[in-house]
């Protein structure tokens, strides 16, 4: 009986296909739209990723990673003083400004590290030794950067040199980091030197970088820090995940996503279950005769929602690759942001599911209904 109710599907060769690309159309659009916008929200935790460490400490206001309040460089001493505490050392991030040998100028993102330990040092370097930071000017920029001096006319290569806040600044590696939200190249220095690329101000400090001693957790000595006036210190994870809330509640990011993914949804609905419907309508004839030779009425919906099933899984897995495809080629590109982790796939095989057994139970409402005897009509 199953093996017939794939015969019927098959054999109606066009609504077959119109059902394949309906649901292949839903899928593609959901795993697309929801895959680049998890890339999206990656982009806003680029710092916390490119610049690792256990604890982060922050003034006691800082909501998510990309906005950085000005700290006392006191407040480094006062955290080391924290027990469970193996060493705290400063952060410098910032927006800055940096002239270009012709003139022109491009922002970036200036990221000071620890001058002693280059705790939060690149990850992966493409050329030149994270070492070379302690030489005299000396900076480390990423692949954004090469990309964009790039456009400017500008080769960027170790012994290049720019400026910022009017002192030079010179190449001697370049690195591979994470892209960020704001879409300005990281360029990487020593914590003393960043304060004076940068414009001067009272309070320059804007993290504190954290290590707990063994035998303590980060949520346990993030707990102890946070009970300093002033401060407030958080695990990367717990950074991570206030980041990402943060967009999702204060920018329009997940509205403008979440209509094209509905709007998917919609059009899986409406395309699969009036396609679904006219199908069982035009073979209801074959399934009064299948009843009126004794086929139970559960064996005549398992068909169905076989039928269904059956063109969903093909149209779930087109779409899924089909999306999967698409995140391969931008991901060469760097743009747009494409993440498509398993609970995307959950989400839209879920989605599909949903659709497939709404468009059966469609399907098995008129085969309820019909007369056994309406085949003799």
């Amino acid at each position: 009986m199953f093996r017939l109710a794939l015969k019927m599907l098959y054999g109606d060769r066009a609504k077959y296909l119109m059902l394949i690309c309906g649901l292949s159309f839903c899928s593609l659009l959901m795993t697309q739209q929801s895959s680049v916008f998890c890339g999206l929200m990656l982009w806003t935790t680029a710092t916390l990723r490119n610049v690792q460490a256990p604890v982060w400490v922050a003034d006691a206001k800082v909501e998510q990673v990309n906005e950085a309040v000005p700290l006392r460089d006191v407040e480094v001493e006062r955290v080391k003083s924290v027990p469970g505490v193996q060493w705290a050392v400063p952060l410098y991030w910032n927006i800055v400004q940096a002239r270009l040998p012709e003139g022109s100028f491009q922002l970036v993102q200036l990221t000071g590290l620890d001058g002693a330990s280059l705790v939060g040092r690149p990850g992966k370097m493409r050329v030149g030794r994270v070492e070379d930071l302690r030489l005299p000017g000396a900076v480390i920029v990423d692949q954004v950067a090469v990309a964009k001096f790039l456009k400017k006319g500008i080769q960027l290569r170790v012994g290049s040199t720019f400026e910022m806040n009017d002192r030079e600044a010179r190449v001697v590696g370049i690195c591979e980091t994470q892209r960020s939200f704001l879409g300005q190249p990281y360029v990487y220095t020593t914590y003393s030197r960043a304060l004076e690329f940068a414009p001067p101000q009272r309070k320059q400090l804007s993290f504190v970088l954290v290590q707990p001693a063994p035998g303590h957790t980060p949520a346990e000595v993030a707990a102890r820090i946070s009970q300093l006036r002033g401060l407030r210190a958080l695990t990367e994870r717990e950074f991570f995940e206030e980041t990402i809330w943060w967009y999702v509640k204060n920018t329009g990011i997940p509205i403008s996503f979440g209509t094209v993914v509905i709007l998917g949804v919609v059009v899986g609905v409406a395309v699969a279950g009036q396609t679904f419907y006219l199908f069982v309508h035009e073979n209801l004839r074959f399934m009064a005769a299948l009843k009126a030779m004794g086929a139970r009425t559960s064996t005549l919906a398992g068909m169905v929602l076989l039928q269904a099933l059956t063109v969903g899984f093909i149209g779930y897995g087109l779409g899924v690759g089909l999306a999967a495809w698409f995140g391969n080629a931008v991901l060469k590109g760097g743009e747009p942001p494409f993440y498509l982790p398993w609970q995307v796939l959950a989400f839209t095989g879920g989605i599909i599911l949903f659709i497939c057994c709404f468009s059966a139970a469609i399907g098995m409402l008129k085969i309820l209904r019909a007369e056994p005897a309406m085949v003799f009509k």
